[in-house]
């Protein structure tokens, strides 16, 4: 079992330069990106009830890196879906909901307009959740989905879709619980494999100010400890990191306060010592 966190990468807008997030996805196939979403108590948002596991099929799609100019001013980008990449993520997503005691998973798709890509995948999860009758399923449309959440977001639970989508989908769920500074994820893979990571940007104008808001990548650490099996070590640090959010007093600027990041860490860190 090898498992590792990373701070944000910046890829150059270049010719050239591939993304460092899609290599190491493709290097180590990491094949579900995982990502909570749950509200924060004492961290004020429009809604104070969202609890969403957006996972998504993280090595093929639209992101399969398949393009091409077919003639001058004429782009082609293929969207790749396998019957094995889409069983794979079904399973992991009723897997990952029957292990973290949640009772429904959706299956996001525009089946109705890619009726052989998207038709496929929909395909492969109907087949998975036909063996797994403990979990409820539930199928929509993505811009059904998208329309929901703003107005409900507690009617979700977790939700599993192909790559594109869930980039997309999985930065509004963010949103929702006050943005990517507090939204944690993981990309799980094959052999034991897993990469967590906090997925805002790298923010160099701040950089070296002491003014970050290291939340996600807290948060991120406490997802791949549980991974390990390490629930216990999880369990305090997201507990100190949240009683700090909720007590209101160390907040870094984004969160609504003037704290530096290291004032910040450092109460997180005694809280979590008090908890021994």
């Amino acid at each position: 079992m090898k498992q590792l966190t990373h701070s944000p990468l910046k890829t150059p807008i270049a010719a050239g330069h591939p993304s460092m997030n899609l290599l190491l996805r493709k290097t180590f196939d990491l094949y579900a990106n995982v990502r909570p979403c749950v509200s924060i108590e004492g961290y004020k948002t429009p809604y104070n009830d969202v609890n969403i596991v957006t996972i998504r099929e993280n090595t093929e799609g639209e992101y399969s890196g398949i393009e091409h100019v077919i003639v001058d001013g004429v782009v082609q980008s293929i969207k790749l879906i396998t019957e094995e990449a889409s069983r794979r993520i079904a399973e992991f997503a009723f897997e990952y909901a029957r292990n973290n005691h949640r009772s429904n998973v959706t299956a996001v798709h525009k089946a109705n307009i890619m009726r052989m890509s998207d038709g496929l995948f929909l395909q492969k999860c109907r087949e998975v959740a036909e063996n797994c009758k403990d979990i409820k399923f539930n199928e929509m449309y993505l811009d059904t989905v998208c329309l929901n959440m703003v107005q409900d977001p507690s009617q979700f639970d977790v939700l599993v879709m192909p790559n594109l989508y869930g980039d997309i989908l999985s930065d509004l769920c963010a949103g929702l619980i006050g943005g990517l500074g507090v939204t944690p994820s993981g990309n799980i893979g094959a052999n034991g494999v897993a990469i967590f990571e906090s997925v805002h940007g790298t923010a160099p104008d701040i950089a070296g100010k002491d003014m970050a808001n290291p939340t996600a990548l807290l948060l991120s650490a406490v997802m791949m400890l549980r991974h390990m099996g390490l629930q216990a070590h999880g369990a305090r640090i997201e507990a100190a990191c949240f009683a700090t959010i909720k007590d209101g007093k160390s907040l870094t600027k984004d969160l609504g306060g003037n704290s530096k990041c290291s004032d910040f860490t450092e109460e997180i860190c005694r809280r979590v010592k008090d908890l021994d």
